[in-house]
């Protein structure tokens, strides 16, 4: 997969991908990503959430939603 390119974005590459992993892991809406990361101090509107997702979600989405394997139950 081609590597994405984060150039001309006014947030770090790591923010814009914690935003989308927010939105896309927890089923958060733009508004409560928005609330999530006014809480640790970066002021982001849900526009710009919404703008991010729609520009980079169909290249980081399977990363983005991959569960982490569960455990396998106890054998008998």
């Amino acid at each position: 997969m081609a590597q994405l390119s984060y150039r001309r974005h006014r947030f770090p590459a790591e923010i814009i991908q914690h935003a989308i992993w927010l939105y896309l892991r927890f089923t958060l809406s733009y508004r409560e990503v928005e609330e999530l990361l006014a809480k640790r101090g970066l002021d982001v509107s849900y526009e710009t959430v919404r703008r991010s997702v729609l520009e980079i979600r169909p290249a980081d989405r399977t990363q983005a939603t991959a569960r982490p394997p569960t455990p396998n139950p106890p054998c008998q």
